[in-house]
């Protein structure tokens, strides 16, 4: 059995997004009848016909009010030979956000075309932001093919034209209709001149690169375990790569150097631990170590100053005086980035951090090479970047200000006296660790 798969959709406005995945829900025995009765009482008044499938994603009152997607609607289902989470991610520009949010989990990205109007520039942001976020494996669904007759021209047409957007990606299109089922589910009768797989039957056997155990072996410390003078523990989640006792692994920032001991869980010790598992390492050597520290085996990247592709999430503009929050793993340093930013806006930028991260690039570990962005007057998760490559001196971007310039800016900032008295409290503990 192949395992589970992240699905996302992607495409423009009224492209048939939430229509394709009612369908596939609906055709897929994969929800409950109470669900079936609930939409079948919603699609009276609508022009959809006896179902309108796109209610089984468009959970919220608003979307219904207004036919459209705003929000990320996730669903769960499985079949005979495959478990699925699938997004349902909005079309709108205005939701460029939350389109990201979507596919930086997906391993395969479904882009839908009306084949009606071909393809449109939102149709190649989304295909674009989910190159970006890594997604290698698409699925072209050129949808409303009844509308064209199954014009194979039409068809055709379109998959040239995403073949220039997406070179190098593997792109398996397929002509369909969300509405009236062809080639969701089993091969319709009316795409005879079409050899390749309904949609259902490729998501089922599709394999995907998600080989994270096979990566060099990372983990982020997030609690520094000491129950007793005897037990010295560093525990956190693997985000990538495998780990034996006997293994020499590195700490960093430090460099330090050791081997592991003991790998240490809930049920006992393990003599192997792997990607996605919570474990504590105990190693041979006392070594110092806390909260945010790395535990990686072979190179990693540290440094202060970094390009990255940042998508912004915030109403509020970026502004590159202004002192924000990273996190990234379990580390969280302030950050200043070179120029600004508005919503939903995505750009290549120079950060800054005030101490060193230890990273990996995003298209090489989507764990290690990505982080957030936080307002820390709000609390907001104002931006998620992607991690391209470190920058090696200061020949380019904002010269790095100095501890009384940045406690300046930060003060300056702060909408009350009492949050420029924290938050400069805060950066002068930051300071000094």
């Amino acid at each position: 059995m192949p395992g589970l798969l992240r699905i996302c959709t992607a495409g423009s406005v009224d492209d048939g997004k939430s229509t394709l995945i009612g369908r596939l829900l609906y055709d897929s025995r994969s929800v409950y009848e109470d669900q079936v009765h609930s939409v079948e009482k919603a699609s009276r008044n609508r022009t959809a016909g006896p179902i309108d499938f796109s209610l089984f994603t468009d959970g919220l009152r608003a979307e219904r009010e207004q036919g459209i997607t705003i929000d990320v609607a996730y669903r769960y289902f499985a079949t005979a030979r495959r478990k699925f989470i699938l997004a349902d991610t909005p079309g709108h520009e205005q939701y460029t956000r939350n389109m990201a949010t979507g596919a930086s989990t997906a391993d395969v990205a479904i882009l839908l075309v009306d084949a009606r109007n071909g393809v449109r520039a939102q149709s190649r942001r989304h295909a674009q932001i989910a190159r970006l976020l890594g997604i290698t494996d698409y699925v072209l669904a050129v949808n409303k093919m009844d509308l064209v007759d199954f014009d194979r021209d039409v068809f055709d047409g379109i998959c040239e034209e995403f073949d220039s957007i997406l070179p190098g990606a593997t792109l398996h299109p397929i002509p369909m209709s969300a509405l009236h089922g062809d080639n969701v589910i089993t091969r319709s009768e009316r795409t005879p001149w079409f050899d390749g797989m309904a949609l259902l039957e490729h998501l089922e056997t599709v394999e995907v690169d998600r080989n994270e155990s096979g990566k060099p072996f990372r983990l982020p410390v997030q609690l520094v375990i000491r129950p007793d003078h005897e037990f010295r523990g560093y525990a956190g989640q693997i985000v990538s790569g495998a780990v034996h006792p006997g293994d020499v692994v590195t700490v960093w920032p430090s460099g330090g150097t050791s081997r592991v001991k003991r790998i240490v869980t809930w049920d006992g010790d393990l003599e192997a631990a792997y990607a996605g598992m919570s474990v504590t390492l105990m190693l041979e050597d006392e070594i110092d170590i806390s909260r945010g520290d790395m535990i990686g085996i072979g190179d990693v990247q540290v440094g202060q100053r970094f390009r990255a592709d940042v998508v912004w999430m915030d109403e509020r503009p970026l502004e590159p005086s202004r002192v924000y929050l990273l996190k990234h793993t379990t580390r969280t340093v302030t950050a200043e980035v070179d120029h600004g930013l508005l919503l939903n806006q995505i750009a290549s930028v120079t950060v800054s951090t005030s101490r060193p991260i230890m990273f990996d690039r995003y298209q090489e570990n989507r764990g290690t090479g990505s982080f957030i962005l936080i307002d820390p007057v709000t609390n907001f998760t104002a931006g998620a970047g992607m991690i391209i490559e470190a920058v090696r001196g200061r020949t380019s971007g904002v010269g790095r200000p100095s501890a009384a310039e940045r406690l300046v800016r930060l003060a300056r900032t702060a909408p009350t006296d009492a949050e420029a008295v924290e938050a400069v409290r805060q950066a002068l503990e930051e300071l000094l660790k």
